[in-house]
């Protein structure tokens, strides 16, 4: 276990190389001068010219790389050009409100959909099968912002039971923090509930008919019994991979509903930072949501084996 857990951690380093050069060449290829924007529409040539100076914009594309590459191993994602503020500082500043929504997210989708697969099985033979089919397959179907700005218009606006802007920090207030988060984590969760629900369902239909449940449900087992012991324990492999996928495309999530519900998050973060064409901070985000990918990937695939003591990675 050990052995592979260090091979996989060198393997993110080839991979963060190169998501870091498709960033760089992104960022720094799409038109805009950061010197520009900072100084205003009135600046003279010669004050953007210094600035660019400044901010090392004035070399060449492969010499600003390097230099950033070189800052990024000793732990340097660079200063941002807008606030002169460290990249790192700013982004560990923005955690709390991204992770507490993906936190509050990720519990609603889990409440909801293993018990909803859980009791699908169990009543596979009925109509409610083909409803929660037709179910799952809307609610992966529904835009997240179309259905923030519905919900916003309808529980924020017409009736008014949920804030539909700000953040409250737990540290604060438990209760306001639940509250502020609890609308956009529904609209984040609408549609991972639907995708997680159906993979257990599917994966757990696998199983349900195998013979080692008969022999089960041969020995006097009852049903409930047999699909939470056997059938669940074995569906949990397939279902923990697409869990960890959901977990890692919540931060992708977060940028649309954080914009919208103006969340002081990861995600509003990166928009700001595109409108103001912060290069570092840009670059910085989104190497930081790529690690965060390539870790929760880890983690799940450490996880099979205590899922499943067959696994062994020796």
């Amino acid at each position: 276990m050990l052995h592979y857990t260090i091979r996989r951690l060198l393997a993110i380093i080839p991979v963060l190389f190169i998501v870091s050069i498709i960033v760089f060449l992104i960022v720094h290829l799409t038109p805009g001068n950061p010197a520009f924007i900072i100084l205003g529409e009135d600046s003279s040539p010669e004050a953007i010219e210094q600035l660019e100076q400044q901010l090392g914009l004035d070399k060449p594309m492969v010499i600003q790389y390097f230099d950033w590459l070189a800052n990024i191993v000793v732990g340097d994602l660079g200063q941002s050009i807008y606030s002169e503020e460290s990249v790192s500082q700013i982004i560990a500043e923005r955690l709390g409100p991204t992770f507490s929504l993906m936190l509050v997210s990720m519990l609603l989708t889990l409440i909801i959909a293993i018990p909803t697969a859980i009791f699908i099985v169990w009543k596979r033979n009925t109509i409610l099968d083909p409803i929660f089919l037709s179910g799952s397959l809307l609610g992966t179907s529904i835009p997240e912002f179309w259905l923030a700005l519905l919900l916003v218009l309808g529980l924020g606006v017409t009736i008014p039971i949920f804030p539909v802007a700000g953040y409250l920090p737990i540290t604060e207030d438990i209760l306001g923090w639940i509250y502020h988060l609890l609308l956009p984590g529904i609209v984040l969760a609408a549609v991972e509930i639907g995708l997680i629900a159906r993979m257990l369902r599917d994966s757990m239909l696998e199983s349900v008919n195998q013979d080692y449940t008969k022999t089960a449900r041969g020995k006097g087992l009852k049903e409930s019994t047999v699909i939470m012991k056997h059938v669940f324990s074995n569906a949990l492999i397939p279902t923990t991979t697409v869990i960890g996928v959901t977990i890692a495309g919540l931060l992708g999530g977060t940028i649309i509903i954080e914009t919208i519900f103006t969340i002081p998050g990861i995600g509003q973060l990166l928009i700001d930072s595109i409108h103001r064409r912060d290069y570092p901070v840009i670059q910085g985000v989104v190497l930081f949501i790529a690690f965060v990918y390539v870790i929760i990937n880890l983690i799940v695939d450490l996880l099979y084996a205590f899922l499943d003591p067959r696994i062994r990675y020796d």
